[in-house]
């Protein structure tokens, strides 16, 4: 096997470790990471494309949006988090009984 294909293969594993977060946890934090660990596998495949066509930049170009989508999307999670978690005392999606503001 080449260092390619065990890259993408890494890729899809952490990808796939990353939906299985997302699709088991409660925890909203942890679902927040799981999406981090999607993010970041997806960087990993752009890179890795990019590196079979190394006349172009495209790949990297991506990859750095991808990560600016990552670090607005972690400020603005962990923003709602919080803020739900002093309205509701827990941080499970699931127990929020209702988005209204409580007096």
């Amino acid at each position: 096997m080449s260092d390619h294909t065990l890259l993408f293969a890494l890729g899809a594993f952490l990808f796939s470790a990353g939906l299985l977060i997302v699709l088991t946890k409660k925890n909203a934090i942890m679902i927040l990471l799981g999406i981090e660990l999607m993010l970041n596998a997806s960087n990993l495949n752009l890179i890795l494309f990019n590196r079979q066509n190394p006349t172009t930049y495209e790949g990297q170009f991506f990859a750095l949006f991808v990560i600016l989508v990552a670090v607005c999307e972690a400020a603005v999670g962990i923003a709602i988090i919080l803020k739900a978690y002093h309205y509701f005392h827990t941080s499970v999606p699931d127990q929020f009984s209702d988005l209204k503001e409580r007096n």
